[in-house]
């Protein structure tokens, strides 16, 4: 049984990664909100992830790193401060995070990081700017730390394309907008969050032990994409 912190597990991706995680690890939980579900190995420590301190922790062998932001807008309408927020949420606060927990990982059960990409950081998706130039930036966090850390701590990140979370529900607000982006991916599908979730699992368990530094695009196959 692992010891795993999952940041930003109450909702979305996160929230379907600490369900699939739970009943086989201690997973410990840290967002703004506690998850809708309550479980004997699930742990939850409410706080922002910007503002607020990180749980002092007895052992942790992964940590997992969810929070992302989706801020579409066109590049004349984005405001310098909604750039700034959009790296904190994703770089900084993924930085934060692993700072604190460092010493404590390096002690862990064959330990690992998980971080979050997104399909638009290569596929040069109009209006994502600001959370592709991000989301570029925990790319290339992860690739150094996978390099500075190895051979004790491997660390990965996913990279999903459209996924049914709250947070993409402005693309997929009607059924005309799920037509369109189901079309648009060669294997005519977007992602569920159980899906990333299996991913994630798999990528922090022994069978990816020979994986680290690497960016896992779950795209279904999707090689251009407009708005």
């Amino acid at each position: 049984m692992k010891k795993i912190l999952v940041v930003g597990g109450s909702k979305g991706i996160g929230n379907a990664i600490v369900q699939h995680l739970v009943s086989h690890h201690t997973v410990y939980n840290f967002s703004r909100t506690a998850p809708s579900f309550g479980h004997n190995n699930l742990h939850h420590f409410q706080g922002d992830i910007l503002t607020d301190d990180l749980p002092d922790l007895d052992a942790l062998d992964s940590i997992i790193y969810c929070p992302g932001s989706i801020n579409l807008k066109p590049i004349s309408r984005l405001s310098l401060d909604e750039f700034r927020e959009d790296f904190e949420i994703n770089v900084i606060g993924a930085v934060k995070t692993i700072q604190h927990y460092l010493p404590l990982l390096k002690k862990g059960n064959k330990p690992s990081i998980l971080l979050f990409s997104t399909v638009a950081t290569t596929l040069g998706m109009p209006f994502h700017a600001s959370v592709a130039a991000s989301k570029s930036g925990v790319e290339g966090l992860m690739k150094s730390l996978g390099a500075e850390l190895a051979p004790t701590i491997r660390v990965n990140a996913i990279a999903p394309t459209v996924t049914d979370t709250d947070l993409a529900s402005k693309l997929l607000r009607n059924e005309k907008m799920i037509e369109n982006i189901t079309d648009r991916h060669p294997l005519k599908k977007f992602l569920n969050p159980e899906e990333v979730a299996n991913m994630a699992a798999f990528l922090i368990s022994e069978k990816a032990a020979a994986i680290s530094g690497q960016v896992l695009k779950m795209d279904c196959g999707i090689v251009s994409f407009k708005i």
